[in-house]
């Protein structure tokens, strides 16, 4: 499965899996590159200690979040019901998608009605998953990212390299240059401030000439039918108020019971995601424009996206998946991305989260392999606001991924990764293992015929040294020297325990 990003002038392709080695190498081969994920990441966890310094009131916290998110997951269907009736009530059309591609076909037969060339869109990363931008161009329809780090990425032809900051990979230089070449009548400046004040210019006038404003949401409350939107830029509140009609996209897992359930995921999505108390915008919205009032969209449209969380859902265990706020805190603690960054995934949500979230939108065949991108240390569960565990998570995937395909799987793809050889070949170990006689007849072979051990052995001599057997077995040792009767020192046990032991083959060479 190819995953696709467009501008109006390139066509950029992703492989999810394939080719994950290589993009990763490449990023590690460059110094500037591991500087400044380095850097970043370094000054966005410390903004995140710096909101939680008392450790009781973070763990309570977390785990207020986790129940919050867990109770309405527990009611999820019910929920998505009562949501679309008191949306109804207040005037907003609600519609249901299977697919991506349902969903793009909603929104541009919604576009098509109205006769719509003009697009602009706050930060959406459902938006990335289905590809909209790929779709609206194709249908005729130009659609702007009017998030500052969106529209730069989208500029260059790239994806969002980051779920919070999408242009966290870019040096000021290199955005400078790209401001140069490719917006008419801008000269050269890498001012940071003169470079925010060129990308407003520019996205104002685009709000006005905007027939649809589409926006993302972070909170879709069931009790009162109220969209929730956080922000820091006013971009989302400009897409959902200046444009005739707002279209909001979402997953159906954003759903929460009551309003008050909101504030604690909000204290816990902005003090993990940006490392503020409080974000600059927070929007509510319960609906279209009514009598009397001046401004808003005469038009509130949602969208509400399956695309594999029904998947994740009907799983006990997976469905812990479906618990994430999208704060990207995983993502900042990883270490794994924070010396690749997101394009290496090639894959929509990069990072810890991305690892879990990506086999249930793309199938284990396209993105079942990045669950061995991850050292397993931890890092991501310990910070997660909701506390996803990431890492059994992630070994429950590699399980899915390497196990015999299953006539009733509890994942699109399971078994992708699975080899009858590679098992066989670990059947026959457990049975040598098993037995001492068939333990003793294998070891005393492969000592014998170490000369024949292959220089290649798979994932192991990518970084390390081949094993290849001692020349004795350490059996062997004891036995010749019990034979003669010499009792070893303690600093001859060592020495042969350490010369048969040795990994690297390096004794009696």
């Amino acid at each position: 499965m190819t995953a696709r990003t467009t501008t109006t002038e390139q066509v950029l392709e992703f492989h999810p899996a394939a080719g994950f080695r290589k993009r990763a190498g490449a990023v590690v081969a460059h110094p500037q590159l591991r500087e400044s994920f380095r850097g970043a990441m370094d000054f966005l966890m410390a903004k995140r200690a710096a909101q939680f310094p008392d450790a009781e009131e973070l763990e309570s916290l977390r785990v207020l979040g986790e129940r919050i998110r867990q109770y309405n997951l527990a009611r999820l269907p019910d929920l998505l019901v009562q949501l679309e009736e008191t949306l109804t009530r207040n005037g907003v059309r609600v519609h249901w998608a299977s697919t991506p591609q349902e969903a793009t076909g909603i929104i541009l037969d919604i576009c098509r009605t109205h006769g719509a060339r003009h697009m602009v869109k706050g930060k959406s990363m459902v938006s990335e998953e289905i590809e909209l931008n790929h779709a609206a161009q194709a249908a005729g329809v130009d659609a702007l990212e009017s998030d500052m780090g969106e529209y730069i990425v989208q500029l260059a032809g790239e994806k969002p390299s980051h779920i919070i900051m999408p242009a966290i990979h870019k040096t000021r230089e290199e955005i400078a240059r790209l401001f140069a070449e490719r917006i008419p009548g801008v000269d050269y400046t890498d001012s940071v401030d003169a470079l925010i004040q060129i990308g407003r210019r520019v996205l104002r006038q685009k709000f006005l000439e905007a027939d649809i404003g589409l926006s993302g949401v972070n909170f879709a409350v069931a009790e009162t039918g109220t969209l929730c939107l956080v922000e820091n830029e006013g971009n989302g509140r400009m897409c959902t108020t200046v444009p005739p009609v707002h279209i909001a996209v979402t997953g159906i897992e954003k759903v929460v019971e009551r309003l008050d359930h909101v504030p604690p995921l909000y204290t816990l999505l902005t003090r993990s995601a940006t490392g503020q108390n409080i974000s600059t915008y927070f929007n509510m919205i319960s609906g279209p424009r009514r009598a009397g009032e001046k401004d808003g969209p005469t038009e509130v449209h949602l969208v509400l996206l399956d695309n594999g969380r029904t998947q994740a859902y009907a799983d006990e265990q997976l469905r812990a998946t479906l618990q994430c706020i999208r704060c990207g805190a995983c993502m900042n603690h990883c270490p794994v991305y924070a010396r690749i960054g997101g394009h290496a995934y090639g894959t929509t949500y990069p990072g810890p989260i991305g690892k879990i979230v990506s086999p249930h939108l793309l199938g284990m065949e396209a993105a079942g392999g990045l669950t061995t991108a991850s050292s397993l240390c931890g890092a991501c569960g310990e910070v997660c606001p909701v506390r996803i565990p990431i890492p059994e998570l992630l070994i429950r995937l590699r399980e899915e991924q390497f196990s015999a395909p299953h006539p009733h799987p509890a994942l699109r793809g399971q078994g992708a990764g699975y080899s009858a050889w590679e098992a066989a070949i670990w059947r026959w170990w457990a049975r040598v293992y098993g037995s001492p006689r068939a333990y003793r007849a294998v070891s005393w072979l492969t000592s014998r015929l170490r000369a024949l051990t292959p220089r290649r052995q798979g994932g192991w001599t990518r970084a390390r040294e081949p094993i290849v057997p001692a020349p004795r077995r350490l059996r062997d040792l004891l036995q010749a020297r019990e034979a003669t009767g010499q009792q070893p020192t303690e600093k001859g046990k060592n020495a042969s325990l350490n010369s048969h032991s040795n990994p690297t083959g390096s004794s009696g060479r």
